[in-house]
């Protein structure tokens, strides 16, 4: 398996977790669930895209 592949864990995140999260109720820090819940897709996929980069060997420097 690519390491490529783990870019597909945001996508699943948004678009099949958002189903799940898809409620007004409960607030969390003054924000209701699914919003709070896309703040949070937002930052994994920042970390998973940076995992992603750093794993990937086509990012490997030959000196």
């Amino acid at each position: 398996m690519s390491v490529r592949a783990l870019a597909l864990i945001p996508i699943l995140f948004i678009f099949v977790g958002v189903a799940f999260a898809n409620r007004a109720y409960p607030i969390v820090l003054g924000m209701p669930f699914l919003f709070f819940y896309m703040v949070v897709c937002i930052v994994l996929t920042s970390v998973v895209m940076a995992v992603v980069y750093a794993l990937d060997p086509a990012n490997r420097r030959e000196e």
